[in-house]
């Protein structure tokens, strides 16, 4: 008996020993296919598949891109990850800080008024003390604004009064731009005989230091009585580039995107696909050739039907985008391009790129002169965005640098801003087709109900501070409830900076070849933005006012 145990006990235990060894050896072995599979797998390239995958794709990942809220348009002076631009040499000013003024103070400690002051009845607006009463006055007064130079006060109505004028930068602005204003200050006599602000007006109060407006008329049209005296912002030059000889187009290289499925789609739709291409033109190092001729959608039109003749320079910056990027206008580079052809037996080389799934790393190092991208596939095949897409979206970046709102327009934003004092809170509130739609936005339309809104804003603004109501719902009186409470401006309460008699009117007639421009929905839009982003205290709807999504249900 014993003997039958010792002799089956080996046998066991080399069974056990056996079957542990297969299973470390199936776990190893299952281990290294899973390695080398999850090195050499490759998924699928969704951006090679059927069109309906395609789609279904897009609309998942990028739709947010084209559907979010229109009220509010963001370009590359509102975004904190573009880099604040280098300032060309001629604009670089240093700002106006206390360090500043103390040393203009040591260099006039010299001067001294009058041993008794009380015969000091006439201010002297040429003393250099006064302007340094302002320039304090000033930091003190507006620390929100970057003042960047004045000029020497000249005199006001009354003896104890000057006028002064001064180039300054909204600090949360990212640009290098700068705007001006001129103000009246009444001036008394302090401690030790100095000069001290009595009294400071308001925006543009100091019209005896308001900068000459004869200059000549720029439109076209001749005798037209409802034109006011033409006024023009000298820092804007958005003249359109000219190739200059032949042999400077023939030397050149360009990339030329035909009109697509884009075209007289949303503006956010349009920037997306704008900077893709010049994105493009970047990477390969060429000219991008662009339509200043853009089409405004039906969502941004009063008459609710798409607007097509619309020029690029009554929204964006042409000057900054001209400097920072080599754009040049299509006509100009049809025109040359047609000439070179007939008067050469050698047509200028073109490469034409009948479909987006040729990649710009494909085009690298293509010689012709002209790269023609053509979009005539079916939407959303014909979309210029779908060039930068896929494995394109690794070496191309769209440049949101290069795009700012036109200057025209921050103009405005800076008025209204400036007529506020820069001292204002501003309330986003989306109405509109959201607030209608309630199996998206369930919600929305009684959260920003007048009630709602004055039950909430009391929360987290304080009473009769100035409230700017950035906001697409169109009627006027909405709200007044909010009166109540605050001090509060719509944009419609600016009306006359782009009525007929304003700079705004006269220079957009002049680059629409004497005829009027209509102030539209998108010009609105890009105003309430730019105000709202100035605000001390910014509430928003989708974060301060309402539980609904953004992007609708289910989507936070």
């Amino acid at each position: 008996m014993k003997e039958s145990d010792l002799s089956t006990e080996p046998i066991g235990q080399n069974l056990i020993k056996l079957i542990s060894n297969l299973c470390f050896s199936v776990f190893v072995f299952s281990v290294l296919i899973f390695t080398v599979i999850a090195i050499t797998y490759q998924p699928p390239d969704p951006w090679l598949e059927s069109a309906p995958a395609l789609t279904k794709l897009f609309t998942q990942t990028e739709n947010a891109t084209f559907k979010n809220d229109d009220s509010i348009l963001k370009t590359g002076e509102d975004l904190l990850a573009v880099p604040a631009p280098a300032v060309p040499p001629a604009l670089a000013l240093n700002p106006i800080t206390e360090t500043v003024i103390e040393k203009s103070e040591e260099k006039i400690s010299n001067l001294s008024l009058k041993s008794d002051c009380e015969e000091v009845k006439v201010v002297n607006c040429s003393d250099p003390r006064v302007l340094l009463t302002v320039e304090k006055f000033n930091l003190k007064t507006f620390k929100s604004i970057m003042f960047l130079e004045y000029q020497t006060p000249v005199n006001g109505t009354k003896p104890d009064e000057c006028d002064v004028a001064w180039r300054f930068r909204n600090k949360k602005e990212k640009s290098w731009r700068k705007y001006r204003d001129f103000r009246r200050f009444r001036f008394g006599i302090g401690e030790n005989c100095t000069y001290r602000v009595v009294h400071a007006s308001g925006w543009h109060s100091g019209i005896n230091a308001r900068r000459p407006r004869n200059r000549p008329n720029t439109t076209r049209s001749v005798g037209n009585p409802k034109l006011a005296p033409p006024v023009r912002d000298e820092e804007i030059n958005d003249t359109i580039p000219t190739l200059g000889s032949e042999l400077n187009f023939r030397k050149g290289k360009y990339l030329y995107y035909a009109r697509g499925g884009d075209y007289c789609k949303g503006m956010n739709h349009y920037l997306w696909s704008f900077l893709c291409g010049l994105g493009e033109a970047m990477y390969l190092n060429r000219t991008f050739v662009m339509d200043l001729s853009i089409c405004l959608s039906a969502t941004y039109n009063p008459t609710n039907k798409d607007e097509e003749g619309k020029d690029f320079r009554f929204y964006f910056d042409f000057e900054h985008l001209k400097e920072v990027a080599s754009v040049v206008e299509e006509s100009e580079v049809l025109r040359d391009w047609k000439k070179w052809d007939r008067g050469h037996k050698r047509k200028v080389p073109v490469k034409k790129v009948k479909t987006y799934k040729v990649t710009p790393m494909q085009l690298k190092k293509d010689k012709s002169t002209i790269i023609w991208r053509q979009f005539d596939a079916p939407e959303p095949e014909n979309y210029w965005y779908r060039v930068c897409e896929g494995q394109a979206a690794k070496y191309i970046q769209r440049p949101w640098h290069a795009l700012w709102k036109s200057k025209r327009l921050m103009n405005i934003v800076t008025e209204i801003s400036g007529q506020m004092d820069w001292d204002f809170d501003a309330v986003h509130v989306v109405r509109g087709e959201k607030a209608q739609n309630k199996e998206l936005w369930p919600h929305l339309d009684s959260d920003t109900s007048p009630d709602a809104l004055l039950m909430k804003l009391k929360e987290m603004i304080q009473p009769w501070r100035n409230l700017y109501i950035a906001t697409n719902e169109p009627f006027y009186n909405y709200f007044d409830k909010l009166r109540s409470q605050y001090k509060v401006h719509l944009l419609d309460d600016y009306k006359e900076l782009w009525s007929n008699t304003s700079e705004w009117y006269n220079e957009t007639a002049a680059l629409n070849d004497g005829k009027p421009v209509e102030f539209d929905g998108y010009m609105r839009v890009a105003v309430d933005t730019e105000v709202l982003y100035r605000a001390k205290t910014r509430v928003e709807t989708f974060y301060n006012l309402t539980k609904d999504c953004k992007d609708g249900i289910n989507t936070c």
